[in-house]
């Protein structure tokens, strides 16, 4: 085996089978990358609203009051806005009544909220999760073809067979390359969106306690 040859040379000189694995990988690890960085915006964004917004229930407050001081913008206004909508609606029923009601339309927009911060999620765990035998079956078929190459060969030698099982581990390489970032990524982005997801909840029960007090 050519000391000189670099992984870029067993790239290119890969089988069919070897290089189309290896190019599966990668556009899988470029899309993974993708959901991982536009994701992060997009908690990092989720984070601040939820910051801002609270900075305007730091007091206790009448639901009116609240109301005028809130944003217009956001998950949590939209989220309040349901529930004052609700329990503010001229309708017959107790006060009760309208708050249990308005509790219900926020826990609802709030699942809603989750529901889009989680879109994406599923492809990532798949990616994370297929990604290693994806290229363990490139490494397999590399080998494979390899010894099956010895067939023709008269003397057998590890100069013969190294360049094809060099090639084919590089495609369990790809693999592990696109796996560890999308797992990583997927266990940090589930634990951001139950903080959120904890903090909404918190939000609602509050709220909810405020509609309780109103006359």
């Amino acid at each position: 085996m050519d000391s000189n040859i670099s992984i870029f040379d067993l790239i290119i000189t890969a089988g069919f089978v070897v290089q189309f694995v290896m190019l599966v990988l990668l556009a899988m690890s470029i899309y993974s990358w993708t959901i991982i960085l536009s994701k992060k915006k997009i908690l990092m964004d989720a984070k601040t609203d939820i910051k801002k917004f609270l900075r305007n229930f730091a007091e206790e407050k009448s639901l009116i009051e609240l109301k005028s001081r809130a944003p217009i913008k956001g998950a949590m206004a939209d989220i309040f806005a349901c529930g004052y909508s609700e329990f503010t609606h001229k309708q017959s029923g107790s006060n009760q009544e309208n708050s249990e009601r308005a509790y219900r339309l926020m826990n609802t927009k709030a699942n809603e909220k989750i529901d889009s911060l989680e879109k994406g999620l599923g492809a990532l765990a798949m990616i994370a999760s297929s990604s290693p035998y994806i290229g363990l079956f490139g490494t397999v078929w590399g080998i494979m073809h390899s010894f099956i190459g010895l067939a023709s060969v008269k003397q057998a030698s590890i100069a013969v067979v190294a360049p094809g099982i060099a090639e084919a581990l590089i495609a369990t390489a790809f693999g592990l390359f696109a796996a560890i970032p999308a797992t990583i990524a997927f266990n940090r982005l589930s634990t951001q969106i139950a903080q959120i997801y904890s903090k909404y909840n918190s939000f609602v029960e509050k709220i909810f306690v405020i509609t309780q007090r109103q006359q």
